[in-house]
């Protein structure tokens, strides 16, 4: 019997769980240990954030479906690896501490034979001092952050409504942040929201970013087809913004947040101020914080972890200049290489280097995206891990058949930009692969035969699509396994 342990119930977690529960008999135990009691639908809190969805469209409570699946579910947090077991036993462990408002604070150690880590970011508010709810900025980074930025959102439309004129900023929070596409997607839902409200003579909306050019994304930008023509995201992007009437600071990296006013530095080293009346701003991510020890206690944290937290795998980790990267640094099976039944998963694992360029300010402040691997890469990664460990268990193969680089994956996102089933729109966008390939695609970097970009009505009726098929699958509903991640 094999006993395999799934840290975190997010896109990639959850989505491990599920097709390893599928695949393995029940003689063999799954374990999923996440500190929350529901599972989200991240990428639909940008609507709940405008007011278009509830909380209880997005999440629904895991207990009552791995209670249905035979999963034993612990809510709680991770919070040591021990990857050769303890004084007592050579069985290796993980230590948690629950979340429960039942046993909240107590500590038990689980024993494995696989690990998946897919515990998702630290949303790291603190690196930028000022920032985050519960101070003077907003998230949708979680479905409870987008309720309470509703909530603040609202009480902004009853005063422009008695006649105040606002100013919106929305972006990046921090120097080195990802997630763009979140934000990005929540300043069009805002901007149309307003307008759909005849506001817009009330509201400044402005996009502050830390990306090299508009339409970066962390991925270093691309070049899509559209409409018979090669066009770069920047013109893409710039575009749909302007159409909205948001204007924008590119080159900026958000270092300190007070109320009503954000300090950034750009890239030319200066230093600038902006005021606002509500903020929405992504915080830079890092790993959850996970410690680990070798049997006799002693820290190998490093062993396991890069510096920024997140999980080492089958990576090329060696620093060499951004300029000598290649897509086979990337990871294809998510395998830590010290401890070989240990797999990070979605934005958990390590990427080996940025994918946009690292720029730094004169002052050596390094202002530029990080890698995203959010949405599609998640539970993709989260997959494959599951299909090889489930060979692992029943045939015992270390020859992995089940591999996803993001050098050689392909990712779509629909970023929604209004609500509504005659006027929504929505701008879709597909990239091949994610990391571009110089080598393979010379001129552009993908192959523009999937790498396409449009906007309208049907991308929004796409996106709206996905939200329940997602949400059906995620749920374990009939044949939930022939959609795919």
């Amino acid at each position: 019997m094999a006993k395999v342990v799934v840290l975190g119930a997010g896109i990639s977690g959850h989505t491990a769980a599920a097709h390893i529960r599928r695949k393995l008999g029940r003689m063999h135990e799954v374990v999923v240990v996440s500190p929350s009691e529901y599972y989200q639908w991240i990428p639909s809190n940008i609507w709940v954030g405008v007011g278009r969805m509830t909380i209880d469209q997005v999440r629904f409570k895991l207990g009552p479906l791995y209670k249905r699946w035979g999963i034993d579910y612990k809510q709680a947090k991770a919070v040591d690896i021990h990857p050769e077991g303890g004084e007592f036993s050579d069985r290796p462990y993980v230590s948690i501490e629950s979340t429960s408002s039942q046993n909240k604070g107590e500590k038990t150690d689980i024993d494995y034979d696989y690990l998946i880590n897919a515990t998702g970011p630290k949303l790291n508010f603190e690196a930028t001092a000022g920032l985050g709810p519960g101070k003077f900025t907003h998230s949708v980074c979680s479905c409870d952050h987008a309720v309470e930025t509703w909530e603040s959102l609202k009480e902004c439309f009853g005063s422009m409504r008695n006649g105040k004129k606002l100013k919106f900023l929305i972006g990046t929070g921090h120097p080195g942040a990802t997630c763009q596409g979140a934000a990005f997607e929540y300043a069009l839902n805002l901007a149309s929201e307003i307008k759909a409200m005849n506001l817009s003579d009330k509201a400044e909306l402005i996009w502050i970013t830390n990306e090299y050019e508009i339409g970066d994304f962390g991925m270093g930008g691309a070049f899509i087809k559209r409409g018979g023509y090669i066009t770069p995201t920047r013109t893409f992007a710039e575009s749909i913004l302007a159409e909205y009437g948001i204007r924008w600071i590119k080159r900026a990296g958000v270092t300190k947040v007070e109320k009503g006013v954000v300090y950034y530095e750009t890239l030319d080293g200066e230093q600038h101020t902006q005021d606002f009346d509500f903020a929405m701003l992504i915080p830079a991510f890092s790993g959850s914080g996970m410690k680990a020890y070798n049997k006799n206690g002693i820290d190998i944290t490093s062993t396991l972890f890069a510096p920024n937290g997140f999980m080492k795998v089958d990576a090329d980790y060696s620093g060499k200049p951004f300029e000598e990267w290649s897509i086979e640094d990337w990871p294809s099976v998510y395998q830590n290489p010290a401890y070989k039944n240990i797999f990070a998963t979605g934005i958990a694992f390590a990427p080996p280097h940025p994918i946009s360029k690292p720029m730094k300010s004169p002052n050596g402040t390094l202002i530029a995206p990080a890698p995203p691997r959010t949405g599609m890469p998640s539970g993709v990664t989260g997959k494959i891990v599951a299909l090889n460990i489930v060979d692992l268990v029943k045939n015992g193969r270390t020859d992995f058949r089940h591999k996803a680089s993001m050098g050689k994956m392909g990712a779509a996102c629909i970023v929604s930009a209004g609500f509504g089933v005659l006027k929504g729109q929505a701008a879709t966008m597909t990239v091949f692969p994610i990391v571009p390939d110089w080598e393979k695609y010379p001129l552009w970097g993908r192959d523009l035969s999937y790498t396409v970009g449009e906007i309208g009505l049907a991308g929004h009726w796409i996106k709206l699509l996905l939200h329940y098929l997602f949400l059906h699958k995620a749920k374990g509903y009939p044949f939930w396994w022939l959609l795919p991640e």
